[in-house]
């Protein structure tokens, strides 16, 4: 009875690891399937940033945010990305910014060289990411982007 058990154990461990294993992985070269994923939250177009690596620009919900790809060798093979979204004229306390931080596990919020409300997310993708794991980080950044500009008292365009 315990061999069976055991049998059992192992063999629905390895169709888990099969299963994962089987799942398409995306990394920070994979620039045209995070902007895939990007679209299935709302607008989304990639951009190239000041260093020529790329940026997406997003709307959610009527939300504009960016994702910066980070630590890219020669504009590809990226291994992180930053989502980022600010609020020009929106100028919390530092109380609330730091209740936000305090309360919030995801999700950083600051004020920027302006003193304006922004908030980022980052993700790591040096060594990829199932493209599922990627759908749930931006699902995870369109509920903050939500909770955020309640929080802060941000009023989406129609």
């Amino acid at each position: 009875m315990k061999l069976g058990r055991l049998l059992a154990t192992v063999t629905l461990g390895t169709l888990a690891a099969t299963s994962a294993l089987g799942q398409s992985v995306v990394d920070g070269s994979k620039v045209d399937e995070i902007v895939t994923i990007a679209r299935g939250y709302g607008a989304a177009t990639l951009e190239n940033q000041g260093d020529g690596n790329p940026r997406i620009a997003g709307n959610i919900k009527g939300v504009p945010y960016y994702v910066f790809f980070m630590n890219c060798t020669d504009q590809a093979a990226c291994e992180d990305i930053n989502f980022y979204a600010g609020f020009a004229n929106i100028k919390p306390t530092m109380d609330a910014l730091n209740a936000w931080n305090r309360d919030k596990r995801f999700g950083n919020a600051y004020l920027d060289a302006d003193l304006d409300a922004a908030i980022e997310y980052d993700v790591n993708l040096e060594y990829g990411v199932t493209r599922e794991n990627l759908d749930a980080a931006f699902g995870v950044w369109s509920v903050l982007l939500e909770q955020y500009t309640e929080y802060v008292g941000y009023k989406p365009a129609p």
